[in-house]
């Protein structure tokens, strides 16, 4: 493999190595001995009134956060709570019930995670301290919707038609929060006068933490008007079951609570990890190799192909600033990549496919993956490529262009032993894009 393409994957898999869940709560959350006093970076939480801890834990980083918050409690505390991510614990916490949920599609058991909560949450009282810990993935490994006569098959044909149908993250965010029974705020409603802390590690930009899970925990701020602008803009009505399109026709959709509502009265919300983070760590591991580096968050929720030129063009800019050096442009965010074929992939790898053509034979390489190891339907991470993999790819008989129009991103790669496989790493801020450019 060339140096640089080895490289960008060395910086990937060190930047992932900086972000421990476990050992960022350790640093950033106390409790007192007496555990009178839950120590936040923003404020004291007093715990004296509390008999009772709940947990519940969603996300692709929920087993990590249920370890790091567990731990920082004295020996001997008895918890009660759900936990529902892609994967099962490695070592389960007594008084909690583990969910093998689905994403980006919910399954069965995120339909039974949802009603463990539920459950749960209703049972709390002025005594209970809720934890909400949530991560990356959250909006579809735990569901259960509003109307009470849609089946999981309903639910899953939602999440699907909102995947593929090319509109941003928090526009799909927008319509799961007003859809469902415990997104938009609802879970914070749902627990009633219990104290609420939310902890969360974010793939979300800061100051849009309802984006996070789809904010089943705080105040939405979208309103049915915007979900009927995102139902016509992207064409949703049409792939709706029609159990659901009769129910939004009739007019019968209840609004979210909003802020001020009083069951965010006794809530506080920590984050713990966020893009600041996933930038700096991936700033510092790409100037270690002596790249002139700059960070770009512009391109959240741009087209693969329009995000492509445009990083490209910055990185040639940023050449012609640093003549002779090697420089570096890192960007991250999640990108639109609409389904337009029956291949297997992401917008990680999809977003290296469209610059594969743009970058032949010039000494660039380009890396995209999710830190959460998964990139859309595909057993892999993302991708990496430089200026060599396209006349690779035509010696082996593989189209780019093709494999972009098929959303076969993974096949054209890992036919060249190009796709990044970490399997699920535990955490989820933000996908991560890595181009190196050498003088």
């Amino acid at each position: 493999m060339p140096p640089t393409k080895q490289l960008a994957r060395e910086i990937f898999l060190k930047t992932l190595a900086s972000i421990d869940i476990r050992a960022v709560m350790a640093r950033k959350l106390a409790i007192t001995s007496d555990r009178s006093q839950l120590i936040l970076p923003s404020a004291n939480v007093d715990l004296s009134p509390v008999s009772r801890i709940l947990i519940v834990a969603i996300g692709k980083a929920a087993h990590a956060m249920v370890d790091g918050l567990v731990s920082l409690f004295p020996t001997g505390t008895t918890f009660t709570g759900a936990v529902a991510a892609p994967t099962r614990p490695v070592a389960p916490v007594p008084g909690l019930e583990y969910f093998v949920a689905g994403h980006p599609i919910p399954n069965r058991d995120s339909w039974r995670a949802a009603e463990a909560i539920l459950a749960l949450l209703r049972q709390s009282d002025a005594y209970t301290a809720v934890f909400f810990l949530l991560s990356g993935g959250g909006s579809a490994l735990v569901e259960h919707p509003l109307l009470p006569s849609m089946t999981l098959e309903d639910v899953q044909a939602v999440h699907h038609a909102l995947v593929t149908c090319g509109a941003p993250i928090e526009a799909m965010n927008t319509v799961r929060r007003h859809l469902s029974s415990i997104k938009g705020g609802r879970l914070a409603l749902a627990a009633g006068p219990a104290l609420k802390i939310t902890l969360a590690v974010t793939d979300v930009p800061a100051g849009k933490e309802a984006a996070l899970a789809s904010g089943p925990s705080v105040p939405d701020p979208t309103f049915i008007a915007d979900v009927h602008r995102i139902f016509d803009e992207f064409g949703l009505h049409e792939r709706f079951p029609p159990v659901l399109r009769q129910w939004l026709e009739a007019g019968e959709m209840p609004e979210t609570p909003k802020p001020g509502h009083e069951a965010f009265a006794n809530a506080y919300f920590e984050l713990l990890l966020g893009m600041d983070d996933l930038f700096h760590c991936a700033h510092h591991a790409v100037e270690a190799h002596g790249f002139a580096t700059c960070c770009d968050n512009s391109t959240d929720d741009w087209s693969v192909e329009k995000a492509a030129a445009n990083l490209l063009g910055q990185l040639r800019a940023w050449q012609c600033e640093n003549h002779g050096q090697r420089v570096a442009v890192i960007a991250d965010g999640e990108m639109s990549s609409p389904v337009t074929g029956k291949g297997t992939g992401g917008r990680n790898s999809a977003f290296v496919l469209a610059c594969v053509e743009k970058i032949a034979g010039r000494k660039i390489t380009v890396l995209s993956a999710g830190t959460d190891g998964i990139d859309g339907n595909s057993p892999a991470a993302g991708a990496v490529a430089d200026g060599e993999t396209l006349a690779r790819a035509q010696s082996l008989g593989l189209d780019p262009a093709a494999a972009l129009r098929e959303s076969d991103a993974y096949t054209f790669f890992a036919k060249l032993d190009d796709a990044i496989v970490t399997g699920p790493t535990g955490n989820n801020l933000r996908d991560l894009r890595i181009l190196l450019a050498e003088p």
